[in-house]
């Protein structure tokens, strides 16, 4: 059996640069080299996606579609078009020096900095002007991906889970129960959660119930220690 769209699997990954340094990984030694320097402990877990639904790199998808079922390691090469894209000289802006200044910040070279949820890096700052590149940083190279397939994910609340970590960035509480998935979810995401109805639909064949919980005391706790 062939691995086809919709399907759920769990992976290990590395990204680097075509004959260059690492991007991207979910494995702890090659993200040991990417944050070289760093003292903080860094914890990985196998990535779990759903082929064809853009949940990870449109290329690396595309590639693994067809592939077996069982554990295997592929390495894949993309092209700038299959990967990242061109660098796209409209994406680089001068700012003025002041939109800095305003904000106490000091654009050196190399920083990147975030403009109202646009990531921009600094490529020179003279004449009260800051030259800014909104390009991804690997836009317009060539990349490899080692890519582990460890599993095919059969299990319905597995590929739930995934999903649900995917789409709200945390672990929400949930049941499958009768074509149904029940999520408990805070008064300020209830709206937002219902959003993705028809992508639950679409992906698991569910229908989706959410359920207003109260807030985690604990949780809030944690939030404002931080």
């Amino acid at each position: 059996m062939s691995l086809q769209k919709k399907d759920f699997i769990e992976i290990e990954f590395t990204g680097q640069v075509k004959n260059g340094e690492i991007f991207d990984s979910n494995i702890k030694e090659d993200l040991e080299k990417l944050h070289h320097g760093h003292d903080h402990e860094i914890k990985t877990e196998p990535f779990a996606l759903c082929l064809g639904e853009g949940m990870f790199l449109r290329g690396v998808e595309d590639f693994l579609v067809g592939k077996p079922e069982t554990s295997a390691t592929y390495e894949i090469e993309l092209s700038p078009g299959n990967a990242f894209g061109k660098r796209n000289p409209q994406l680089i802006e001068r700012i003025p020096s002041r939109v800095f200044r305003q904000q106490n910040l000091n654009p050196v070279p190399g920083f990147a900095f975030n403009f109202d949820g646009r990531i921009g890096r600094v490529l020179a700052a003279s004449g009260g002007r800051v030259i800014v590149d909104f390009n991804n940083p690997i836009a317009g190279k060539e990349v490899v991906y080692k890519v582990k397939v460890l599993k095919k994910i059969e299990d319905l609340k597995e590929k739930a889970k995934a999903l649900i970590k995917f789409l709200f960035r945390e672990d929400l509480k949930f049941d499958v129960k009768d074509s149904k998935i029940i999520m408990e979810v805070e008064k300020p995401l209830v709206e937002f959660v219902k959003l993705f109805k028809e992508k639950f639909k679409d992906m698991l064949d569910l229908d989706m119930e959410v359920i207003e919980v109260a807030k985690n005391p604990e949780k809030t706790a944690e939030i404002s220690s931080q």
